[in-house]
């Protein structure tokens, strides 16, 4: 039996071929979803209502989807969900199939410089990008300018997070000496890869002579494979003693103390993220001992205004057709209910090196 159909109203537009018929899509979308928080089983492949479509929202039919760790922290029950079920995923790429109708959106200068277009390829970032189609607020699309969408799909989120976590959370400069831990994850190569382009010096932290050999070949200048070597004493003879002006932690509870041992005094700790669990309460005396910063940012509050979205969407892209970035891909996944709990396995396993994704259709 065939699937009903909605109809949404398209604004008019000089290049796009139909464009006075109305967009017909699905009443429902395929999705990767929680009917509840809790371990990898909860993972399913379900048929959900198709997304409400605000008049400020492009509609996007998705190609690929990037897997990040915070998926992980919202199936878990970690970050709260509002209701369920709950599409995962905040990070994906594919094709505009509808335009917003709000007349202020549409005379927006920051929504015409993106020349938005029907069949232009965009990454998104939002809640709930697990799915056939999401409907996406227009300053949260992001045009790839001729990169595809399975590279769009594994580095839109993960750059922007080394770029804003590189400039806003901390500004790393030339001669800095970084420290970043899970080095040859996907996160841990754009951050080594960035942090070289700025002018730094980058040490970093892997399990195996092959994720180090990998992270080298990014620009790493230092891999400590924390199985074998005391990271502490390694990095002190790294920098004379002093420590690292900054580290970048995606760890969390694991590593929060070692942070500390590793940076100079007036150094900055950023921590991204929670692998091996949320850091425990401490009390803020804990950096009087060397005047030490703590920041946890997230990058959804750096790119909020239209103006930020412009600036770091375009740099993202730009850094990709320009070279100066590559994207390492370590496997690809079925959008299936086996495919999205293996991508979370393989992901939180500590086996795998550069970035996960899932194709959705092409």
């Amino acid at each position: 039996m065939s699937a009903l159909v909605s109809t949404i109203e398209l604004p008019q537009h000089e290049e796009c071929e139909g464009q006075n018929k109305p967009f017909q899509y699905p009443s429902t979308v395929e999705a990767l979803a929680i009917a509840q928080t809790g371990d990898i089983n909860v993972i399913e492949k379900m048929t959900l209502p198709f997304p409400k479509v605000n008049p400020e929202d492009l509609v996007v039919k998705i190609e690929y989807i990037g897997v990040n760790f915070i998926d992980t922290y919202f199936r878990q029950g970690l970050y709260p969900l509002d209701h369920f079920p709950a599409t995962i995923g905040e990070e994906a790429a594919g094709v505009i199939v509808a335009l917003p109708t709000d007349p202020e959106v549409l005379e927006n200068p920051y929504y015409k410089r993106q020349e938005f277009k029907i069949g232009m390829s965009v990454a998104v970032t939002t809640m709930g990008t697990d799915q056939t189609y999401v409907s996406v607020p227009w300053s949260r699309t992001f045009p790839t300018r001729g990169v595809s969408t399975k590279i769009a799909a594994a580095s839109i989120t993960q750059i922007a997070t080394a770029i804003t976590f590189m400039s806003d959370a901390y500004a790393v400069s030339p001669g800095d000496t970084v420290f970043i831990h899970t080095i040859a994850g996907g996160l841990g190569l754009v951050f080594t890869q960035y942090a070289k382009h700025l002018g730094a010096k980058v040490i970093g932290t892997t399990s195996t002579k092959e994720k180090a050999e990998l992270a080298r070949r990014n620009g790493a200048d230092e891999v400590i494979l924390y199985k074998d070597e005391n990271v502490v004493e390694r990095v002190r003879t790294l920098t004379g003693g002093i420590g690292v002006d900054v580290v970048y932690d995606g760890v969390g509870k694991d590593t929060f103390e070692m942070d500390f041992q590793i940076l100079k005094r007036k150094g900055t700790l950023v921590s991204v993220g929670n692998a091996s669990g949320p850091v425990p309460p401490f009390s803020p005396l804990k950096l009087m001992a060397k005047n030490h910063k703590l920041v946890r940012p997230s990058v959804t509050n750096y790119v909020v205004t239209a103006e930020e979205a412009w600036e770091i969407g375009g740099k993202v892209f730009d850094l990709i057709t320009e070279g100066m970035l590559r994207v390492n891909i370590y496997k690809e996944y079925p959008f299936t209910t086996e495919g999205g709990r293996q991508a979370q396995i393989d992901l939180t396993n500590g086996k795998t090196m550069g970035k996960l994704v899932i194709r959705v259709s092409e």
